[in-house]
């Protein structure tokens, strides 16, 4: 079953249960995931990570503002939207991932990050965020 046909099932579900924030952040999910698929795109994953990612900006946004209320429904929001990614990698998993990005992109300084990163995101294939990549990248490099 694909992303988009998960969010329509529950969909109807949340409907039947009377749940209308999550029935209409799910419509505003599958309206993305449709408006990407005309595109040509097709990458439903990372559709999803970039709804997630608004949610948390909005929400960070939010708090800057003094509005804790419309914060806390963004949140809510992005948490709903995780439900539906894959599990995030352990710090552990995506230290390995980046010494072997490193190694094998043959990156020796941070002045290599390029490379060393287009390695590691392929790697991670979308379980970890470029952030949290990013840093550990930056960290084997500099030691």
């Amino acid at each position: 079953m694909t992303v988009a046909e998960q969010l329509k099932s529950d969909v109807t579900a949340a409907m039947k249960a009377g749940q209308r924030e999550r029935v209409g952040a799910l419509r505003l999910l599958i309206s993305e995931l449709q408006k990407d698929a005309k595109e040509g795109s097709g990458d439903e994953l990372a559709v999803l990570r970039r709804e997630r990612k608004r949610r948390l900006e909005a929400a960070q946004a939010y708090r800057d503002g003094g509005r804790q209320d419309l914060a806390a429904a963004e949140d809510t929001e992005a948490q709903l939207i995780s439900g539906y990614l894959p599990a995030e990698m352990s710090d552990d998993e995506l230290r390995e991932i980046v010494q072997g990005a490193v190694r094998d992109s043959g990156a020796e300084s941070v002045r290599d990050m390029g490379r060393a990163m287009g390695v590691a995101m392929s790697a991670v294939a979308g379980r970890a965020d470029g952030r949290r990549v990013s840093a550990l990248v930056k960290e084997a490099l500099a030691g």
